[in-house]
Formats: C-alpha cells, sequence, structure tokens
C-alpha cells in the first residue's frame, strides 16, 4: 500500500532563506558582470511591477546605486500608475534613471494602426475611442487554447468576440513591438554607459514562455528566472521594498483595458501557478495537485497538459539562431 502524500502548500515548497538568496544573487551578478560581461554597471528596465523592482533592488545589492541606471518607458497605453510606482521604484533605490514616452516610435512604426486594422476586422464598429484586452479560454476546460478581444466602446459597452487566427497574429505581432523598442532603448543605454541589460521574467514567465522573442526576453543576466512569483514577491518584502510596490497586482500594462496576467496567458493566477508548475517538475500526480488546488482532477491534468504546450512554445522563443550548415 502506498503511502498517501503529505499536504503540499506553498509555504512548505517555496519557502526560501531570504537573505542567503538575495546574498547568492548578488554575488553571481558581480561575478558574472566583472568575469564573463566586463561590464561596468547595470541598466533595469522597470514596469512599476514586482519582478522589475525586485530585480532593480538586486542590482543595487550586487554593484551598489551609482552603478545602476533605470529607464520608464510608457506609451500611451500603460497605466500611469505604473509611471509612479517606477518612479517610486528610483526613488527608494536612490539610482539613477530616464522616462522615455515610446508612443510615438510606436505609431511611427505601425503598431497602433496594424492592431487598430485586425480589431476593426474581429469587432464591428470598433475606432477611436475604445479600449481592448485580448483573453486566452480553453486550457481548463481541456480544449485547444484560443483567444478572445474584450473591447469596450466610448459609451461604456462590452462586447467579446473571438478572434480568429489571422487577426490574433496580427494583433499580438503589432503589441510585440512595445517589447521590443523598450529593449533596443535598454541597448542604447546600456552600449552609451558599458553596462549589462538586466532581463525580469519570473520562473512562470522563463518557464512558459510569457515574453517576446528579441523583446523582454533578450538580456544579458536574468536574476530572477529560477525564482516562483510567490518567491519573488517574499523577495521583495525582504528587501524592503514600498508597500505599494510589493502589494502590486501582476498585469500585463500592454493592453488599454486593465489585463491580468492570468487572462491573457497562465492557466491559473500566479500562486496557483506557481504550485502547479512546481508540481509539474517534481512529478506530482495531477490527482493530488487537483486536491490541493480545489481543482476536479480532469482539471489538474489539463493545466499539466498546458503547461507542457507552453514550454515547447518557450524552448522555441528561447532558441538560438540556427545556423544553415
Amino acid at each position: 500500500m502506498s503511502t498517501p502524500a503529505a499536504p503540499v502548500t506553498l509555504a512548505d515548497v517555496l519557502a526560501l532563506d531570504l537573505e542567503a538568496e538575495a546574498d547568492r544573487i548578488a554575488a553571481s551578478l558581480r561575478d558574472s558582470l566583472s568575469r564573463t560581461l566586463r561590464k561596468r554597471g547595470l541598466v533595469v528596465a522597470v514596469s512599476g511591477g514586482i519582478d522589475s523592482s525586485v530585480c532593480a533592488a538586486l542590482a543595487v545589492r550586487a554593484v551598489g546605486a551609482p552603478r545602476v541606471f533605470a529607464l520608464l518607458l510608457p506609451e500611451r497605453e500603460s497605466s500611469p500608475d505604473s509611471t509612479a510606482r517606477g518612479r517610486l521604484l528610483c526613488e527608494h533605490l536612490g539610482i539613477a534613471h530616464e522616462v522615455v514616452d515610446i508612443a510615438p516610435t510606436l505609431e511611427a512604426i505601425g503598431c497602433y494602426t496594424a492592431r487598430d486594422a485586425a480589431l476593426r476586422e474581429a469587432v464591428p464598429g470598433y475606432g477611436p475611442g475604445w479600449k481592448q484586452k485580448i483573453v486566452i479560454g480553453g486550457g481548463l476546460d481541456g480544449r485547444y487554447n484560443h483567444f478572445k478581444v474584450v473591447a469596450r466602446a466610448p459609451d461604456g459597452a462590452e462586447v467579446t468576440h473571438r478572434l480568429d487566427s489571422a487577426a490574433y497574429l496580427q494583433i499580438v505581432a503589432a503589441t510585440n513591438f512595445k517589447q521590443r523598442v523598450r529593449k533596443t532603448l535598454e541597448y542604447f543605454h546600456a552600449d552609451r554607459l558599458n553596462y549589462a541589460v538586466v532581463g525580469t521574467p519570473n520562473r512562470l514567465e522563463h518557464d512558459l514562455g510569457f515574453f517576446v522573442r528579441n523583446g523582454d526576453g533578450s538580456a544579458d543576466l536574468k536574476p530572477i528566472a529560477h525564482l516562483y512569483k510567490t518567491q519573488v514577491y517574499a523577495l521583495a518584502g525582504h528587501l524592503g521594498l514600498p508597500e505599494r510596490l510589493c502589494n502590486a497586482v501582476p498585469t500585463t500594462d500592454t493592453y488599454s483595458l486593465e489585463q491580468g496576467q492570468d487572462e491573457f496567458y497562465f492557466a491559473l493566477p500566479y500562486a496557483r501557478m506557481d504550485l502547479a508548475l512546481w508540481a509539474f517538475h517534481h512529478d506530482v500526480p495531477a490527482a493530488d495537485l487537483a486536491a490541493h488546488l480545489g481543482l476536479a482532477p480532469q482539471q489538474a491534468e489539463w493545466v499539466y497538459d498546458d503547461i507542457r504546450a507552453k514550454r515547447r512554445a518557450a524552448a522555441v522563443l528561447s532558441a538560438p539562431p540556427l545556423p544553415v550548415t
């Protein structure tokens, strides 16, 4: 007879010695900077979210505030609170920073025009004054993931339409300009200062492909790519970041309607997704995961299927260019 599995909670499996982990990451950043990259400091693009805030704080711990440079890169659909929180972080850490509105660049290269053309095909009447976001569905129901656009008219009326493949791909291709333009500016300042670029994805994003190739997926160093989102939040508190940052709710800050990351990409909210990914990597049976998360066993199997599919996509996104031989 098999022994029943011990209860698994986030506190059990994701607990960290936070001081030791912060010291280890800082030491690794210093060593990589001096020995491998041979750079003088670190550039971090801060969004006002928890991940970039923790990365900036770790950068300061590693090399000191005078050798960290932050960028705040809003555009016309960014939340004003994101920039406010980014400024708060820079002031708290005492790091030099610059705010660059990337909207004119995005306008010039057709980001908004291409996106809106696809939206007009999907949403009758879509035009100036409308707001929108993309939401995901299907995975928790055992079906292929599919995407819908939620659009709000100027009078407040809201409609939802399923996107066909062509419209979805054009919308995503256009919005990916945002991450790629930001990364271009990060590398401009890194080259100017002889600094290295810090990437800010956590383990959920890094492992499951929630990043843009040659956009926010590009970096010289990724200090929290091994940490689950729950651990990043814990580290933020330990590092003494302002409460306003420690309590920030994860959003994509990419579409004009507020959008949670689980709406757009992940099958579950981050705390439950952390446990699901941990369970997947540790071969926890789906039935046990279901009991911990309050899901039906079949739903837990579907979560694992979704993780496998996203990891396959992430492997392609992370792969180096393929040489033709």
